[in-house]
């Protein structure tokens, strides 16, 4: 059975707090970032980016098993979020989000931050590989693109 579906606009508060969560923690000791990680990535202002009708509310999917544990946000090919609740982590959730991603959606690449050790070895368990290629999202984000080759 799978726990996985189209996120819904009800669902933007959850996914919300799952993503400005997880950037804290898993960001905010690369950046130290107090205006950005306290005062401008504030639940209220995720949820309304997941409003009913958007692009990213279009892109988004869900682990829902009665509570939404994690979710993944897919455009064409690339995965551009992948995050589960920190106390639902290394349960497979995270694992199975991929995996649909991979083989329902057809999602081939990715973009992860260049200190983010933990991502990069979990996607490399499940078949991407650092291509060698860079970019610098806003100005101070060093992040290397993942593609996953065959099947």
């Amino acid at each position: 059975m799978s726990f996985i579906r189209p996120a819904r606009a009800e669902d933007a508060p959850r996914i919300a707090e799952i993503y400005v969560i997880n950037y804290r923690d898993n960001f905010y000791r690369f950046f130290h970032n107090d205006e950005y990680y306290f005062k401008e990535l504030l639940v209220t202002e995720v949820a309304k980016e997941y409003s009913e009708g958007s692009q990213a509310l279009g892109c988004c999917y869900v682990y829902d098993d009665g509570v939404i544990k994690g979710f993944i946000r897919v455009n064409g090919r690339e995965i551009e979020k992948l995050f589960v609740e920190k106390h639902f982590q290394s349960r497979g959730v995270g694992a199975a989000l991929l995996d649909y991603a991979v083989k329902d959606l057809s999602a081939s690449m990715l973009w992860v931050l260049e200190f983010n050790e933990r991502g990069i070895q979990f996607y490399r368990r499940h078949g991407f590989e650092l291509t060698g290629e860079k970019m610098v999202e806003d100005e101070w984000v060093p992040l290397l693109k993942m593609e996953r080759r065959g099947n």
